[in-house]
């Protein structure tokens, strides 16, 4: 008896491709700069330590322009949202054109750019994040920090035991470790 199991696969390799062909391009660039190098000395009887100078500023160039490639295109998105009027979606830093503050916290719920002094970063690119105002404590430490005047919390323990006697005896160390959970908690440790 023979049993046949179908399987049906579907697979987006969209981005797979893309990326095959940056590297497929980034590779033709390479050999190229390598084959015109040796070219040179073999041929036209360059000088070998020129020739290398040559190529390695021209590696160097092709690596500077792989690097900046991805901020080309963050900018790209950035300035056609921007001036396009489009904005983002809801959840990024520009909407319609305009800034959105978080000075009292809020979410990014799509990718986005903002600037660094750096350069460029990225939130938001796995899902949405959290924005949170810092604020410095008492002792000097900056973290954040629950609302004032926020609910107590209420801290319920139920123990269950067949072995009441053996619960009395550890009554005393339960109730220790019960005490130091709840004084980390109220500390936010």
């Amino acid at each position: 008896m023979t049993e046949s199991v179908d399987i049906e696969l579907s697979v987006d390799t969209r981005k797979a491709i893309e990326a095959l062909g940056a590297a497929e391009v980034s590779a033709r660039g390479f050999a190229s700069a390598l084959a015109g190098a040796f070219t040179g000395v073999a041929l036209k009887g360059k000088d070998l330590g020129t020739v290398l100078e040559q190529l390695a500023q021209r590696l160097a160039g092709l690596a500077l322009t792989a690097a900046l490639k991805p901020l080309e295109q963050g900018l790209t998105g950035l300035l056609s949202g921007a001036v396009g009027g489009l904005g983002f979606a809801d959840g990024g830093v520009i909407q319609q054109g305009q800034v959105k503050p978080f000075a009292r916290g809020g979410v990014v719920a799509a990718p986005t750019y903002f600037p660094l002094a750096s350069g460029l970063g990225l939130m938001g690119e796995k899902g949405a994040e959290a924005i949170l105002p810092l604020s410095r404590g008492a002792d000097g430490t900056l973290g954040v920090r629950s609302a004032e005047g926020g609910a107590r919390a209420s801290v319920t323990v139920n123990i269950a035991t067949p072995d009441l006697a053996g619960f009395r005896r550890s009554d005393a160390y339960l109730s220790g470790l019960v005490a130091r959970a709840v004084a980390r908690g109220q500390r936010g440790a």
